[in-house]
């Protein structure tokens, strides 16, 4: 049964901005707007049974800018005590059953005193604590009910939820994912290129303290990520060819984890899969449009990219700090918020950067994710050069924490 969680959500209720997804994009593009704007009515509706999002087992990569805006919008304090700073992390270039993996590339330090460039994360810790300052902030969450369809006319969006309920709203957000319905529905078509690839993802146990230290090996099939959590634990993303990832995802636990004891090596002790595991399929997906009149997309609806960089979440959380700023200025000057000439300011500050980071993780992918000799001895000898100059290394480690003068505000740690 659906949940409403205020009763201002019922029936024929007036919203300022409806957000269609209660992941961390959705999160926190409502409490970002509301925190800012106390007195624009927010609310968040979401196909998901409640509770769900308690069993998600998977983590998140979050880059010191991100940290920044959760610190701002109230979150941070919830989550810092468990998540994992990343201090260091090394990348190496091999083949599956090459007995040493030799490092071509280290990354550490921090982007300022005290702030490490990234931390590891539990969802479901990210999700509780966006969560519970929404709650803090009185914005409605409907819950296990979907978005039928929705009216555009030239004051309001109808939307109306799978279960005859329709609510007004001056804008929607669509947050809803990379196969977005809602994206559909408006009638914005994507590019998509299929990588043939998934994605498996696991968590595991080890002997031996990991230390913070982040590790990406390049093997032939696809990247394969250590990414250090809480504890002697470690979230695992492993590309193999979709084919293979189904197969080694339905083995027995034995021969699962003797796979992936191939790839992950003896260096932390013994391992052991904690949780459940899931292959997940890998492609390139970006939208010709990010808004419409009174419609605007956020997160993966807007754009799925490779997890080869590990931005997935962080381009969820730029949109999300951009669509806010856009919103809450327009309101203060007294425009309408839902305007498509409002809106195009929002697209125009994030498609470049989308757009780019797209073609980058890209072009990582196929150029790593294969054992053509030549192509090896050529990756490998740009890896050792960038090793080697530093201005070079701080330049990426910048680019990963996703702190930039260009940033929307929230990124940069300050208020809208």
């Amino acid at each position: 049964m659906p949940q409403v969680k205020n009763p201002e959500a019922a029936p024929g209720a007036r919203f300022d901005v409806l957000v269609a997804g209660a992941g961390y994009v959705g999160l926190a593009t409502a409490v970002a707007i509301v925190q800012a704007r106390p007195s624009l009515k927010v609310a968040v509706v979401d196909a998901a049974p409640p509770e769900v999002w308690r069993k998600d087992g998977r983590s998140s990569a979050i880059a010191a800018a991100a940290c920044r805006m959760l610190e701002r919008l109230g979150c941070w304090a919830e989550i810092e005590p468990q998540a994992q700073a990343m201090t260091e992390m090394i990348v190496t270039d091999s083949r599956t059953a090459d007995p040493v993996r030799p490092v071509f590339l280290t990354f550490g330090g921090e982007v300022a005193p005290g702030e490490p460039f990234a931390h590891m994360v539990d969802n479901k810790v990210l999700n509780g604590a966006l969560r519970k300052r929404a709650a803090e902030l009185g914005i409605d969450i409907i819950e296990g009910v979907a978005v039928e369809h929705f009216a555009t006319g030239p004051s309001h969006v109808s939307v109306a939820l799978a279960d005859g309920i329709s609510i007004d709203a001056r804008l929607l957000v669509a947050a809803d994912g990379v196969r977005s319905k809602l994206r559909d529905m408006a009638g914005i078509k994507t590019v998509h290129w299929d990588y043939g690839q998934s994605g498996i993802v696991c968590t595991v146990a080890h002997e031996r303290p990991h230390h913070g230290r982040a590790e990406e090996h390049f093997l032939p099939a696809g990247p394969f990520a250590i990414l250090p959590l809480k504890g002697n634990r470690s979230s695992i993303v492993w590309t193999e060819r979709t084919e293979d990832a189904n197969r080694i995802v339905a083995e027995d636990d034995l021969v699962f984890e003797t796979e992936l004891e191939q790839r992950f090596g003896l260096k932390l002790g013994e391992i052991r899969v904690e949780g459940g595991r899931k292959a997940w399929p890998l492609g390139l997906t970006l939208a010709r449009a990010f808004v419409a009149p009174r419609f605007a997309l956020a997160g993966d609806a807007a754009h799925g990219m490779h997890p080869i960089a590990g931005q997935g979440l962080n381009m969820g959380f730029r949109d999300a700090a951009a669509l806010a700023e856009v919103i809450v200025e327009a309101d203060r000057l007294g425009q309408d918020i839902g305007a498509l000439d409002v809106l195009q300011q929002y697209e125009r500050w994030r498609r470049f950067d989308t757009v780019q980071m797209g073609v980058t993780t890209d072009v990582l992918n196929r150029l790593f994710s294969n054992d053509i000799g030549p192509l090896r001895a050529l990756r490998d000898f740009g890896l050792g050069l960038v090793d080697r100059m530093p201005r070079m290394k701080n330049y990426f480690i910048g680019q990963a924490s996703g702190i930039s003068p260009a940033a929307p505000r929230l990124l940069r740690g300050e208020a809208i």
